[in-house]
C-alpha cells in the first residue's frame, strides 16, 4: 500500500468526480488505504444523504478498492508529538484531520487530499492534490 485516501477525495470520487475518479484508477495499482477516521466522516455524510441505503452501497463498493486502517498505539504516539508540536508553534489543525494524519505517517504512505492548508503543516508527509 502507497497511498492513504482522505475524506474530500473519497467524497470526491463517490460523487463521480471524473478527474479524481481517474487518478484513483491509476494509483490503485499501487495500494489504496484509509483511516477508519476517513470512514466515521464518511459515514455522517451517508447520514445525511437523501438516500442513505444507495449512499452506504456505494460506499461499500469503493471499500472494496481500499484497505482501512486502525487506529492503534503506534498512530496515537504520532498523534500525540504532532499535535504538541503543531500547538508550540501556533498551528494546530483540527483533530480528525491530525488523525488522519497521523495515520498517513505512521504507516509511510503519501496522503490524498486537496486540504493542503492544514496537511500541509504535517513534518514529513507527502501529499498529492487534484487542486
Amino acid at each position: 500500500m502507497k497511498y492513504l485516501v482522505e475524506t474530500d477525495w473519497a467524497v470526491d470520487y463517490l460523487r463521480g468526480d471524473p478527474v479524481c475518479v481517474e487518478r484513483l484508477h491509476e494509483l490503485s495499482s499501487e495500494g489504496l488505504g484509509m483511516s477508519v477516521v476517513t470512514l466515521a466522516e464518511l459515514y455522517v455524510g451517508i447520514s445525511f444523504s437523501s438516500d442513505p441505503t444507495q449512499a452506504e452501497r456505494e460506499l461499500q463498493g469503493f471499500l472494496e478498492r481500499v484497505s482501512v486502517l486502525p487506529l492503534d498505539e503506534e498512530t496515537c504516539r504520532w498523534f500525540g508529538r504532532e499535535r504538541a508540536r503543531l500547538k508550540r508553534a501556533g498551528q494546530q489543525i483540527e483533530r480528525l484531520d491530525l488523525l488522519i494524519g497521523a495515520t498517513c505517517l505512521r504507516h509511510g504512505l503519501t496522503l490524498l487530499t486537496n486540504n493542503v492548508r492544514h496537511f500541509g503543516r504535517l513534518d514529513g508527509l507527502h501529499i498529492i492534490s487534484l487542486r
